[in-house]
């Protein structure tokens, strides 16, 4: 026995939490940015993921005009802070709707360091910071998908295996719905198989 939800009977704020309840767990973008006055940004986003591989784009959604998408509009950049377990009550409190021309980074107390390629600075505790320049936004009814060209990656010694950041020492945050939030939990292990491998099998489509 299911439920039914039609979205065009339901109104938004329904829809809406019934999807990031099920549309789970979604990594956090911790989007830093400056505006054009000089304003330090920052702000998670969980409507995030990577758009293309070569060239390295990633993208996030901007649910309504907020700060984030107006300064990258006006600016053109902006960094994507990974968003680690040990950062999660600065996270959150990123999140507040300050005014317009109030720094996050000043008033919750989030430490910058200086990108490589792009104005808008890092956080310094992040373990890895995407660098991005604007490649393009879709408006999409009431929000607005940003697309950005990965320009520089600055990743922390402390999370390298073997030149690889490892999933434990990242230890990556996710929203969840309602004001839940995830942790990495257990890491299961389980490769791909090739088509040949099925073949030998005797298993065909």
């Amino acid at each position: 026995m299911r439920i039914d939800f039609d979205p065009v009977h339901c109104d938004r704020n329904t829809f809406y939490r019934l999807m990031t309840a099920t549309v789970v767990p979604r990594p956090i973008a911790w989007i830093s940015t400056t505006s054009a006055e000089g304003t330090d940004n920052l702000a998670p986003h969980s409507f995030f993921t990577i758009s293309c591989v070569q060239p390295p784009v990633v993208q996030f959604t901007s649910v309504g005009r907020k700060d984030s998408l107006r300064n990258i509009e006006d600016t053109g950049a902006f960094v994507v802070n990974f968003a680690p377990e040990s950062l999660f009550e600065q996270i959150n409190a990123t999140a507040t709707d300050f005014p317009r021309g109030i720094s996050e980074f000043d008033t919750v107390g989030v430490e910058r360091e200086s990108s490589l390629r792009v104005k808008p600075p890092r956080v310094a505790a992040s373990p890895v910071a995407l660098e991005c320049e604007l490649h393009s936004t879709v408006r999409l009814g009431d929000s607005t998908v940003v697309f950005g060209r990965v320009v520089h990656a600055a990743v922390s010694e402390e999370v390298m295996v073997d030149r690889h950041p490892e999933v434990t020492r990242l230890a990556p945050l996710s929203r969840l719905g309602k004001d839940e939030w995830g942790t990495l939990g257990d890491v299961r292990e389980l490769s791909r198989v090739p088509y040949t491998e099925w073949q030998s099998r005797g298993v065909s489509g």
